[in-house]
């Protein structure tokens, strides 16, 4: 009778462990799908034709230069903590190209020939 007891009792927490493991599943899908939902429901209200940010270089923590794209100009601007200045207004030609693919980038050379070059200005010991 004892043993019996034991066994219901083994089953009994088997099938609670059970029942918990499918609820966090469920809740940890339903927290992916929401989540989903919520980013394609943001970037759809986010949806700009005519401002792109083109460019940013952190100068420190909190201040930026960014160069932006709005409409057919080009505008450097400074970001701060509390601040945005203008700083000049840039012509599409006076912007540099990125390089498009990796054989682009070939043409720096690859990062064996950068650091010989960066051991040779090192001091000798």
């Amino acid at each position: 009778m004892v043993k019996l007891a034991v066994q219901a009792s083994r089953l009994n927490n088997l099938a609670e462990i059970l029942s918990l493991l499918l609820i966090l599943v469920f809740v940890l899908s339903l927290t992916y799908f929401v989540t989903r939902w919520v980013a394609v429901y943001q970037k759809g209200q986010m949806h700009n034709r005519n401002l792109q940010v083109v460019e940013t270089l952190r100068i420190t923590n909190n201040k930026f230069i960014q160069i932006v794209k709005a409409g057919e100009e080009y505008l450097v601007i400074a970001i701060g903590k509390d601040e945005v200045h203008l700083l000049t207004r840039l012509t599409k030609e006076q912007l540099e190209k990125l390089p498009a693919n990796d054989t682009d980038r070939e043409s720096v050379g690859n990062f064996k020939d950068v650091l010989e070059k960066m051991k040779e200005h090192l001091p000798k010991k």
